[in-house]
Formats: C-alpha cells, structure tokens, sequence
C-alpha cells in the first residue's frame, strides 16, 4: 500500500502542474478559483495566469483565513448556489477537484459560463470514472475509488490507499463522478466550449511512464482536465 499512496499523492501534484502549464497569461485580470482551500494553489495559479486581482470560493473556515493570508480575496459560499459575482467578471475560472462535491453541477457549470468575459476561459478537473483503475475495481465488484460509498468514510475498495480514513471535512464526499465523454457532453450542454481534454495519471504505472501512456490515451487516465471557453450564438 506504501507505493499506492505515493503514487496517489505524486499524481495529485502532477495533476497540478498539467493545470499550470496550461494556463493562458491575462495581465491586468481576474482569476477565479472555486474551492480554493488553502489558498497555496490558487497563490501558483495567480502567478502563473499574471492576473492582478485573485478570488477564491471556500466553505471551511479555516481554509478561508489562511486562504486570505496569502492575499486572496476569499467568498464563504456555497457552489452549489449562485456565484457570488456579477456577470463576465473573470477572466479565468478554475476548480480543480470541485465538481464531484456538488449535488447541482449543472447549475455550477451554468454560474462558470455567467461569471466568464466572453473571451475568458475555465479550467476544469475532476477525477476520471473509466479510468482503468476504476474499471477493474467495477469487474471485482468493488466500489471505484473516486465513487464514493459513504459520506463519512472511504470504504469498498480494498487497493484504497486511504481505505477507511474519515472525510476530513463535511462535504468532501464525491456525489458525481465523470468519464471522459460525460464530462464533454455536460460542458458543451451548458454552452462551454471544450478546447482541450486530456488526462494525467494512469495507475498503476510510475509518473514518467504514465505521462506517454496519456498522451495515446486521453479515456482512461486517473484525472481529467478540461479547458473550456464560453460559446455564443453565432460563434
């Protein structure tokens, strides 16, 4: 289990520098990170992206001040709700590992498109329900690991590096998880164009290796990244 949890752990962090990487710079804009927690990734996300003004969305309060003290301009509030925001007021949106939380993601990818300038863009990334992991932990009869069974603690999967840990917070249960073509669809259904989808991770393969894999294979990988802008009538 020791090499499964690294490699959870590492492919998280790769996750995050994919985002990165393929930030737009927007000099002189604004950036919006939903579910910033923290504030450490999102600080990265504004440095890298040059924006000048840096939100972010959190609903644990602890998160929220030190979120605050690296100068983001935290909201407490409810993502499942309105977007606290007047319309086009972001340049870029992110929520990394936010959408599987929600119980209303249609009304959450509505509020992404509203909150948008016409010509900002959205990252987005969840984890991937036909990852091949998940696919043979559904062929043993055990539940996948993004897909969780309880809102309380992490049970049914036996490879679970984590299997049996509490949820650290009220909330952090995943509700929906997305494949590859679910999460197209539900983009382009709600009018956000998807510039690029791809994926990173592919267990259990080492970091090195799965990163040529996912080059070939953008179905199956651990995490899914979208880069979306919003579509207009006559565009």
């Amino acid at each position: 289990m020791g090499y499964l949890k690294k490699l959870f752990e590492q492919t998280g962090s790769a996750n995050k520098a994919e985002i990165l990487d393929i930030l737009e710079p927007r000099p002189a804009g604004r950036l919006l990170d939903c579910g910033c927690g923290d504030g450490e990734f999102t600080a990265l996300l504004a440095r890298r992206a040059q924006v000048s003004e840096c939100y972010g969305i959190e609903c644990v309060d602890g998160r929220i001040e030190e979120a605050a003290d690296r100068g983001i301009i935290v909201t407490k509030a409810d993502l499942n709700k309105p977007l606290p925001y007047k319309d086009g007021f972001f340049d870029i949106v992110h929520a990394n590992q936010v959408i599987e939380h929600l119980t209303n993601t249609d009304h959450f990818l509505r509020e992404m498109k509203r909150v948008l300038r016409p010509d900002g863009y959205a990252i987005l990334s969840t984890n991937n329900l036909a990852s091949w992991h998940n696919v043979f932990s559904l062929a043993l009869g055990m539940q996948p690991m993004p897909m969780h069974a309880s809102n309380e603690a992490l049970v049914g999967n036996l490879f679970d590096p984590r299997r049996g840990e509490q949820h650290p917070f009220e909330g952090d249960a995943h509700l929906r998880t997305f494949s590859y073509r679910g999460l197209r669809e539900l983009c382009l259904y709600h009018g956000l164009e998807v510039l690029d989808l791809k994926t990173t991770g592919y267990y259990p393969l080492p970091l090195g290796l799965a990163r040529l894999v996912c080059k070939m294979d953008k179905i199956h990988g651990v995490y899914l990244i979208a880069k979306l802008r919003p579509r207009h009538n006559g565009l």
